[in-house]
């Protein structure tokens, strides 16, 4: 390494002078509201000037960067100053995505946040997790302690490719609502504590608050997959977690037009495990080193898609929340439904804790004072068994039948046959996902039209009922 030479000195002082600026202009974009982050993020006139002028982020498509000389490819690929090298390794698009990413996620929050782009949901689950489950010293069995009420690739990532290939303990909470449940399963060999609120497909909350307080009892950090809330309706980070997660595929990226996920993590995170690097800055260490060698990197194309959705999620996330709700309060009432489990309603066993957690950025501007909204998920047992709830779905005429969520257009699934399938039925019992659950991701539609669809879906299979009597 030459790094003391004149040259490397020389680009590592430009470097310097470029982050200085950068966070400048994140702690002035810090002082905007939730809005004005999603729609400009780090994205300035500045930014624009040297891109051509162009007010939208460009993309750049192209894997690699020229270099000026060998001493800036040195300084850029020792990471001793900014630079995006190659598109594994990081891009000016997936940059200007990460920066808006980690201001709303740390959006009220005091301290500083980082974030790291990945391929998928999956992916961010992965790069998540994995960096805490290496073999240190002791040869004793590690563990996590994880909700069991979460998405069906995250059960398989912990029960198949962690315990089952490598051998790691897992230990499953089944009612993520009681605390003591939690402490029970933690102890000197925990690696990491894992939540997903509220849960897919059955809408699970936990004590964000109570249960990082735990986790730091222990030193351990607490990961919150927020997928289903976005930073619109909550911040996990504000709550005391170390880490979140999101699918962006789903409700950041409303328009289906992209595949991605993300992790946001603050400074100086717990951690019985790993390099100093990982706990002063976990998303930037996740993301210039174990995702490099991993190589599970986004596309920049699909970052410029996931900016341009970004830029309307509080007033989407707003609009979505308030149909699922109506939507939730009929299906609640309809004598064809067996149970609902959406937040929102009174009668939800976690609508106190969901409460306390779930409120719209901003909404006193909007509303005159604080507003809570549930996100736009919920879901729903028909009665009649599998047989009546696969007759409600395959009658669905506007909602449409895939394994999605979070799109600006309705979209209903059965978790047993497809997103939670894999798991089998010992896994969806320990999940409480049963055969007869219909999954239903609200959509921008008039609630009136989507509730007329569900409501003719449901009569459908009453009259079956009735003739076959």
């Amino acid at each position: 390494m030459s790094e003391n030479s004149p040259g490397v000195q020389a680009y590592i002082k430009r470097g310097t002078a470029f982050s200085s600026a950068e966070a400048a202009l994140r702690s002035k974009m810090r002082q905007k509201k939730f809005d004005t982050i999603a729609v400009h993020g780090l994205y300035g006139m500045e930014a624009a000037l040297a891109n051509q002028g162009s007010i939208i982020e460009p993309a750049y498509l192209s894997p690699a960067q020229h270099f000026e000389n060998s001493d800036h490819m040195e300084a850029a690929l020792a990471y001793l100053m900014p630079a995006w090298a190659y598109t594994r390794i990081a891009n000016p698009g997936l940059h200007y995505l990460e920066q808006a990413l980690a201001l709303l996620e740390g959006y009220g929050f005091a301290g500083e946040t980082s974030a790291c782009m990945t391929s998928s949901g999956m992916a961010a689950v992965f790069m998540a997790t994995n960096p805490f489950l290496t073999q240190e010293g002791s040869n004793t069995v590690m563990n996590i302690v994880a909700s069991a009420k979460c998405y069906g690739g995250t059960f398989m990532l912990f029960n198949q490719r962690y315990a089952k290939e490598r051998g790691i303990e897992l230990r499953w909470v089944r009612d993520p609502l009681d605390l003591n449940e939690w402490a029970d399963k933690i102890d000197n060999n925990t690696r990491f504590v894992f939540g997903e609120m509220p849960s897919n497909p059955g809408l699970g909350v936990f004590d964000i608050a109570a249960l990082a307080a735990l986790a730091h009892q222990h030193g351990l950090p607490l990961i919150v997959d927020s997928t289903i809330a976005t930073p619109a309706l909550m911040r996990p980070l504000q709550h005391g977690a170390d880490i979140v997660v999101h699918s962006v595929s789903k409700c950041l990226a409303a328009s289906g037009f992209a595949i991605a996920g993300a992790i946001v993590s603050r400074r100086d995170i717990p951690s019985r495990v790993g390099p100093a690097e990982l706990r002063a800055d976990f998303a930037s260490y996740v993301k210039l080193l174990p995702m490099r060698d991993h190589g599970s990197s986004l596309s920049p194309f699909s970052a410029l898609m996931i900016l341009n959705d970004l830029r309307s999620l509080r007033s989407r996330v707003d609009l979505m929340s308030k149909n699922a709700l109506k939507v939730a309060e009929f299906l609640a009432q309809h004598p064809q439904i067996e149970s609902v489990n959406y937040p929102g309603l009174s009668a939800s066993p976690g609508h106190e804790i969901a409460a306390k957690y779930l409120w719209l950025a901003d909404g006193e501007d909007d509303y005159g004072s604080a507003v809570n909204r549930f996100g736009h998920l919920l879901s729903f047992n028909v009665k009649g068994g599998v047989r009546a709830a696969r007759a409600v779905f395959d009658g669905l005429g506007m909602i449409w039948r895939a394994t999605d969520l979070g799109r600006i257009k309705s979209v209903a699934a059965i978790p047993a046959i497809s997103t939670h399938q894999q798991q089998g039925e010992e896994g969806r019992e320990l999940s409480n996902i049963p055969d007869n659950m219909i999954r239903l991701s609200i959509g921008a539609e008039h609630p009136k039209d989507i509730i007329e669809d569900l409501e003719q879906a449901l009569a459908g299979v009453e009259k079956s009922t009735v003739v076959s009597v």
